[in-house]
């Protein structure tokens, strides 16, 4: 597996930092470090760019050394660039199997700026990305166990997102909730044109199709060894609402989506649901992408990369 992690020196960076260590990962897991400067933001002190980019250097390396003697296999990289684009583009070109980075910024962006950057990663970024946040007021490194909600719909999307999941290692005590919010078509009352029989008949429908979403989650999640429970919440509000009520009320330490909704969401709108979780939950959120075909070296690859190693074919 080959993790990217984007850091700048924030206290947002170190619980990245923090959260990557103190997770198991696979045999073989590879971590890359990475700083995006902004020379925009240096036009004014160019003497400061070369500070800025030994400071980041220096950043890295330290957590570099954390990694490797836990006996990871770790790389550092500090490029020039905008964060929104470059994180994206060095991602594709490391062929990343996942990117995480943290929920603010260096300067204590306001969420707008925040937002931009997170959308822009989440929207153009090939494979995985995680959002992390410490889910209570402290980092504690010595917890005992995660607890992991997963949303899904029954595409195959989101069946990427528990495989995702099943296939990676976690710690001890660590519980998984699957939930699928049902999209109803009609509420009664709402469109009194529509006979009884016709509403009860959409909804219940509806009803069914999340009740086999969640029943389908947990069979993928059956030999993982890890306790799962599945919720099928009936409400008016809209999934992404209702996700984050629950993964609130769960107290969850991270929330993993599939990249795409059911309907087959443009790549300009990636699912407004993870977008919505990814700027609004109080915790980790993590949007998992079925691995796309990539070009290395001139030539065309499909990444058959898993969680549990990446080989990669010609095609």
């Amino acid at each position: 597996m080959r993790v990217l992690i984007a850091v700048d020196g924030s206290k947002g960076s170190e619980v990245v930092l923090q959260e990557a260590l103190a997770r198991p990962w696979p045999l073989g897991t590879r971590f890359c470090f990475l700083t995006v400067i902004d020379p925009f933001f240096f036009a004014r002190a160019p003497l400061l760019l070369d500070e800025a980019k030994e400071a980041a250097a220096k950043f890295l390396g330290e957590a570099a050394e954390k990694f490797g003697a836990a006996g990871w296999q770790t790389e550092v990289e500090v490029i020039f660039g905008n964060p929104r684009h470059a994180i994206s583009l060095c991602a594709h070109d490391w062929c990343a199997d996942l990117v995480m980075l943290g929920s603010h910024g260096l300067k204590t962006l306001a969420r707008l700026a925040f937002g931009s950057t997170v959308r822009a990663v989440l929207r153009h970024t090939m494979c995985s990305v995680e959002i992390v946040r410490a889910s209570g007021a402290e980092y504690a490194p010595d917890k005992q166990g995660k607890r992991i909600l997963i949303g899904t719909d029954g595409s195959e999307f989101s069946a990427a997102a528990v495989k995702s999941v099943a296939e990676r290692p976690w710690p001890s005590g660590t519980e998984i909730r699957v939930i699928s919010v049902p999209e109803f078509a009609l509420w009664l009352g709402d469109f009194p044109h529509f006979q009884l029989a016709q509403v009860e008949e959409l909804n219940q429908s509806a009803l069914d199709a999340a009740r086999a979403a969640v029943a389908h989650g947990k069979e993928l999640l059956r030999r993982s060894g890890l306790e799962v429970s599945t919720d099928v919440p009936v409400d008016r509000e809209a999934p992404a609402r209702t996700i984050l009520e629950n993964a609130k009320e769960w107290n969850a330490d991270m929330i993993v989506v599939g990249s795409h909704g059911r309907r087959g969401f443009d790549r300009i709108a990636v699912g407004s649901v993870s977008e919505a979780l990814a700027m609004h939950a109080h915790c980790s959120v993590e949007v998992v992408r079925i691995p796309q075909r990539v070009e290395v070296k001139g030539e065309e690859y499909e990444s058959e990369r898993s969680y549990g190693g990446h080989p990669v074919h010609v095609s």
